[in-house]
């Protein structure tokens, strides 16, 4: 078929870009979060009028060239390029396991602190079993991963060193996670809060009652088909 080359160099690219786009969006606002919460230099949690938290994006952005070590000369670029695939290839795991225990210990300290789910403006979903589901799926993973690492496929090596290296090139996220727990624990020395601890006043954004809640969630209702879809499609 003529043309699918250049079809298929555009969808990588497009893709490429947005993987790209997502990670700026996402680890600038999670650097400006922590140093609002104090876990990172203040001047990351500065945001300009338009709502962008522009140090951290500048920040995030200034490790894009780091790409174009994929254009160095010999073995250089593969080995490099390897150690920096350990060290995010299991990232995401670990982000999105947060986030479903961070949802999952959101929901509890909100029932336990006498809020009714009708409060939420928005509700994943599937709820918390989901997260609980997600956070399971997560576990077993890490799991596998941690069994493939330790006992590669293909049998291990009789060189400890090339044993070390397979370990970590294919769990080194594993370690990096802890040391950054444990250094903030060591400097902010907080533990985990209870459900009746956590504020979840801060940074609230909705006050609206049940009653309130439900007058609004009637008034969607009563919207137009196009506008429901709207909503569903671009604005949640």
């Amino acid at each position: 078929i003529g043309g699918i080359n250049h079809l298929i160099n555009v969808t990588i690219c497009i893709s490429v870009l947005s993987i790209g786009l997502s990670c700026v969006y996402g680890g600038s606002r999670t650097l400006a979060a922590l140093a609002e919460t104090g876990y990172a230099p203040s001047f990351f949690a500065y945001v300009d009028k338009s709502g962008r938290p522009l140090w951290a994006v500048v920040f995030i952005l200034a490790f894009g060239p780091l790409a174009y070590i994929n254009c160095a000369p010999g073995a250089t670029k593969d080995d490099v390029f390897a150690w920096l695939l350990a060290l995010s290839g299991l990232s995401t795991l670990f982000t999105w396991g947060s986030i479903m225990l961070c949802h999952i210990r959101f929901r509890k300290a909100w029932k336990v602190q006498g809020h009714s789910v009708e409060e939420l403006p928005f509700r994943a979903m599937f709820g918390v079993w989901g997260s609980w589901i997600g956070l399971i799926l997560v576990v077993i993973v890490l799991i596998a991963q941690a069994y493939i690492a330790i006992w590669p496929i293909g049998g291990m090596s009789d060189d400890p060193k090339e044993v070390a290296t397979v370990f970590f090139q294919t769990y080194l996220a594993l370690p990096v996670v802890i040391a950054c727990y444990a250094v903030g624990y060591l400097w902010k020395r907080t533990t985990p809060q209870r459900a009746h601890e956590i504020d979840l006043d801060t940074g609230r954004k909705c006050w609206y009652t049940v009653e309130q809640m439900r007058e609004y969630r009637a008034e969607l209702a009563a919207q137009p088909w196009y506008k429901k879809t709207y909503r569903i499609l671009f604005s949640g």
